[in-house]
């Protein structure tokens, strides 16, 4: 279960609200200029889009009560315009909020333990996970007790208040790594050595953006009780020499790779000997007392016949996709988590409606022992339903249009809010969505192509990952036109990789086209049952080039004749 804050937690946020109601009232009586009150609002998860103020609302490593999102609903319902938007950070987003009601809306989360801090400037962010952490089969050691001692220690630490650019860390406990945590500034890889102790592998310098890489490895087996003063000590190299005299070359990723793998791994590794032992050693009694909130729920025993639920998979196809592409094995003897598409054709991938969230809060309360969880790719999972009440879920998901039988395939596609709400944006997102979507809505084509990751994101900001997707679109701009670059061969997980650009950039309208040559090309060269990252891999991207572009090149000639 979510971790549940304790007194001291509880008068933190109290006290930060109430500190931001203040600014707030500075700003709007104009004693706070613009430029004083920027970096007190972004420390409070506030921006200013194109059309109105955006809130971000963390969500710690991906985890909500059911009462948690009843309260994300009602704010979406009261402050904003009915609806929220969940972020490949896990976090959620609300693009509509009013300056003046900001603090009240603060206030309300606060009385859930929820909060904005730190969701956006110069500083640690919201540390991320696998949404099936502490529930899946192949997990090593639950992560969730590691991000929450890093949520408390990273949160307003001083000395990481002003970084020279955001950072963000993600830990992984699973032999396949769901949290992605090559991309992140620190990657953690939790396991247990040859003795049974539990280490951690630590990644550093990955990262998207103007300037993809991929992690590097700089410390392998690191004992549990140094991990906040390790991260201590890479952080203060960063702070000591990352670049603040040019935002685009300000990540950790580029001083990584500036000093070479070698030699930051060296400035860190003497920082760490210098303050190792200090008082962020962690203990055996911090450590239990952070574990005990994730200890396994009390799981009521569930009937052993399951020929029930296998006739249902058998009598309907609909039912048997669904369970194919939306239910995930769990640890626990006749359970499993399902995952709840938010990626029905007409709504912006990653949204939610207040009525959805209310209602997915009703369904966690009756099948999942009242918790849901965030996932990096925009949706949400219910981690604990009895195996024999998946039928009547799927029944009760249809009926709110929220049982989309196509998680991991094209047609889930991850994408950022563009244009149409960002001002960082060079691109509109979501109407290229939607256009895909319509071009791939046949079940059966989606279920011949296979597993496909599709990412889009409107600027180089890459929040929508587009570098990881196994086919990446990015929106451009030319001379005030919108244009779409493709790449493809990105992957996240153990196979990491970065994807590949195959051409210019094209118009919005050859954008569905272009993905439809491009698997044409992959179902005519793939091996049996190959997936497409994998006849990427193998063939490179020069056949797919060819097949977007050689069709294009004819049909400009064609237009020109």
């Amino acid at each position: 279960m979510p971790y549940i804050y304790d007194e001291f937690d509880q008068r933190l946020l109290t006290e930060r609200v109430a500190q931001f109601r203040d600014q707030t009232r500075r700003f709007l009586t104009g004693e706070l200029s613009e430029d004083e009150f920027r970096p007190l609002r972004l420390k409070n998860g506030l921006y200013i889009q194109l059309h109105a103020p955006m809130l971000r609302v963390a969500i710690p490593y991906g985890e909500l009560s059911s009462r948690q999102l009843r309260t994300l609903a009602d704010v979406a319902r009261r402050y904003d315009r009915g609806y929220g938007h969940f972020s490949t950070r896990q976090n959620i987003q609300f693009n509509w909020v009013k300056l003046p009601e900001v603090p009240d809306l603060l206030d309300e989360l606060a009385t859930v333990s929820m909060h904005a801090i730190q969701t956006s400037g110069n500083c640690v962010r919201n540390v991320t996970s696998d949404q099936f952490a502490g529930i899946a089969p192949d997990e090593i050691v639950d992560p969730r007790p590691w991000c929450e001692l890093l949520r408390q220690w990273s949160t307003f630490h001083p000395e990481f208040a002003w970084l020279p650019r955001k950072f963000k860390i993600a830990v992984n406990g699973a032999r396949e790594d769901r949290a992605a945590i090559r991309f992140h500034d620190i990657g953690l890889d939790v396991y247990r050595d040859e003795h049974g102790e539990t280490v951690f592998r630590v990644w550093v310098g990955g990262g998207m953006g103007r300037t993809p890489m991929l992690g590097v490895v700089i410390r392998e087996a690191l004992p549990w009780q140094e991990l906040l003063n390790y991260c201590d000590a890479i952080l203060r190299v960063y702070n000591r020499h990352g670049r603040r005299d040019n935002l685009y070359k300000s990540r950790i990723k580029i001083l990584v790779k500036s000093l070479g793998t070698a030699e930051f791994a060296r400035q860190v590794e003497q920082e760490w000997q210098r303050i190792a032992g200090d008082c962020n050693r962690l203990t055996v009694a911090e450590r239990d007392r952070v574990a005990a909130h994730f200890v396994a729920p009390a799981y009521p025993a569930q009937p052993a016949d399951d020929s029930l639920f296998q006739a249902h998979r058998k009598n309907s196809l609909p039912f048997s996709r669904w369970v194919e592409r939306n239910v995930h094995a769990h640890r626990q003897q006749g359970y499993s988590a399902v995952t709840i598409s938010l990626k029905h054709p007409g709504q912006p991938p990653g949204d939610a409606t207040a009525s959805q969230m209310d209602a997915i809060a009703d369904l966690a309360d009756r099948y999942s022992l009242g918790e849901t969880r965030v996932t990096h790719e925009q949706n949400l999972v219910l981690p604990h339903v009895p195996r024999h009440q998946l039928w009547a879920l799927w029944q009760e998901l249809r009926a709110l249009k929220l049982a989309s039988p196509t998680v991991g395939l094209l047609a889930d596609i991850i994408c950022c809010p563009g244009k149409d709400f960002c001002s960082l944006a060079n691109a509109r997102s979501i109407p290229v969505a939607e256009a895909i979507q319509n071009e791939f809505s046949d079940l059966d084509e989606l279920h011949e192509l296979g597993p496909i990751s599709l990412n889009m994101s409107g600027c180089m900001n890459a929040c929508g990952h587009h570098h990881a997707g196994h086919i990446g679109i990015l929106g451009v701009d030319k001379d005030g036109s919108e244009w779409y670059q493709i790449s493809i061969g990105g992957n996240q997980g153990q196979q990491a990789a970065i994807g590949k650009v195959i051409g210019p950039s094209l118009d919005a309208e050859q954008v569905p086209q272009a993905i439809r040559r491009l698997l044409e090309a992959y179902l005519a060269q793939r091996e049996g049952d190959e997936l497409f990252v994998d006849t990427v891999r193998r063939l490179g991207i020069e056949p797919f080039k060819r097949a977007v572009y050689g069709e294009a090149e004819r049909t400009r000639r064609a237009a020109h004749a």
